[in-house]
């Protein structure tokens, strides 16, 4: 297989389909808006399928299709054709060589780990800092931006509070208005 080429292989294939209203032969279309029709229906089709693919079998799933007026529809499920294009044509060239598919598997997975692991020990040091540890590491500058930060939640934080609080009061004010309006023999009559 060429670089960048997809081979695909048709054994023992009838060229009859049966569909859910019975079987079509396959065919280029005539009808350029029965064409288009079809396109569509079946371009929304092959993006269901592979979304239900890459979740229900957890696979890296990139397609992508051009209609005939040239214009481009794709998928991918990690929000990258290109990563996955990219592995691919390692895949691809490594394969000629000694590596085979698992180490190169392998390999990415171990990329990604890496990089899973840069993120956790960002996020881990900015959550030290917005509790106030480990500042000596931060210049001037970053101070600034984590108080500025924190000013910020603090802001939202107060503002969600007396949203509550003043909820909680009219609330009150409801439960305790019907009660004045009962004249005060009445009163007399409950206690």
């Amino acid at each position: 297989m060429s670089e960048g080429s997809i081979e695909f292989i048709l054994l023992n294939v009838d060229l009859q389909i049966k569909m859910g209203r019975g079987k079509i032969e396959i065919k280029r279309i005539e009808n350029t808006t029965n064409r288009q029709v079809t396109f569509c229906k079946r371009r929304n089709g092959l993006l269901k399928k592979a979304y239900e693919l890459s979740i229900l079998c957890d696979a890296e799933v990139a397609l992508i299709v051009f209609s005939s007026r040239g214009r481009l529809y794709e998928y991918s499920n990690n929000n990258s054709i290109r990563n996955t294009i990219e592995r691919y044509k390692k895949a691809c060239s490594d394969s000629s060589g000694s590596t085979s598919i698992t180490e190169i598997n392998a390999q990415y997975y171990q990329q990604e780990s890496a990089k899973l692991r840069q993120q956790i020990q960002m996020l881990q040091n900015s959550n030290r800092h917005l509790m106030g540890d480990a500042l000596s590491t931060l210049s001037v500058k970053e101070l600034k931006q984590l108080e500025n930060r924190l000013e910020r939640g603090i802001n939202r934080i107060r503002s969600k509070k007396h949203e509550m609080l003043l909820a909680e009061i009219e609330y009150l004010q409801k439960k305790v208005n019907p009660l004045l309006l009962i004249p005060v023999y009445m009163w007399l009559l409950f206690f």
